[in-house]
């Protein structure tokens, strides 16, 4: 091989060599400090590509497992005044009861009104406020609720519910019953009857779906622990190995610098021909 000074063609390659292992020495450095080894831009870009994906799909599965988490709040509005209601006609059936027998004289019967027609009254109150997200869940206001609980687009990931409950005193017609006498009193036990039976299939509605939201939310956080996992073995730095791969790259560089170096001092042997 002819001696050239003009050229190093050993120097450069050395000098190139050392500029790739650098290159990745800071690649590996940048993933082994963050933790993640897409950190490193050159680091299998197919990769990055899917577990990106899998980072939406586990954002979007936390934002309808949170759905579905509000949705509950939703029907523990409702039936926390449901509750409520379900007590008042219990009271109210126990003081009908007791008015409907002789053991007690009008004037009795009369007292019992009172504590009789504030319930009542109460339980309209109940029917009218128990609101959520401004709607009123109880006064038989019709409305179409869609629940996002998955992911993606799509009827399979909404749930639908049509609340329509009706549990003001009219509509459980208690409104007009008193007992303010024993025959009054007789009549309201059968009208407080129906009324429970009526408060009892508003729950049972309402807790129908209760557990279908419980079941959506428990498959929304397996989906997120399956895919958090599945993200972790592609996107996290496997620190034992990129440990080696960092020492193996600065050993390297050190080997190419000393190359390098002796690459320099090839063009001085050409003053040995001339001297």
């Amino acid at each position: 091989m002819g001696l050239r000074i003009n050229t190093n063609v050993a120097s450069l390659a050395a000098q190139r060599q050392i500029g790739l292992s650098q290159r990745k020495t800071e690649g590996l450095m940048k993933s082994l400090a963050s933790g993640n080894r897409f950190d490193n831009p050159g680091e299998s870009p197919a990769d990055h590509s899917i577990s990106e994906h899998l980072r939406a799909q586990v954002s979007g599965l936390g934002a309808a497992k949170a759905n579905a988490e509000n949705a509950q709040s939703f029907i523990h509005v409702a039936e926390g005044g449901l509750n409520e209601q379900n007590n008042i006609l219990i009271r109210l059936r126990e003081l009908a009861v007791a008015a409907a027998s002789d053991t007690f004289s009008d004037r009795d019967r009369e007292l019992f009104h009172h504590e009789f027609d504030q319930l009542q009254q109460e339980l309209d109150r109940i029917a009218n406020t128990t609101q959520f997200g401004g709607t009123k869940l109880l006064s038989g206001e019709n409305k179409e609720y869609e629940f996002q609980v998955g992911a993606y687009k799509g009827a399979d990931n909404i749930i639908a519910y049509r609340s329509d409950t009706d549990t003001r005193a009219s509509a459980l017609d208690v409104d007009s019953i008193s007992v303010e006498s024993k025959y009054d009193a007789r009549d309201a036990i059968e009208t407080l009857d129906n009324a429970l039976d009526k408060i009892g299939e508003a729950r049972a509605s309402f807790g129908a779906i209760q557990s279908r939201m419980d079941s959506a939310i428990n498959n929304a956080g397996i989906q997120i622990e399956n895919l958090e996992a599945a993200h972790s073995r592609m996107a996290d730095t496997n620190f034992a190995q990129a440990t080696s791969d960092m020492y193996k790259q600065q050993a390297l560089q050190q080997y190419q610098i000393s190359v390098l170096s002796e690459a320099n001092r090839f063009p001085g042997s050409v003053i040995r021909l001339i001297g």
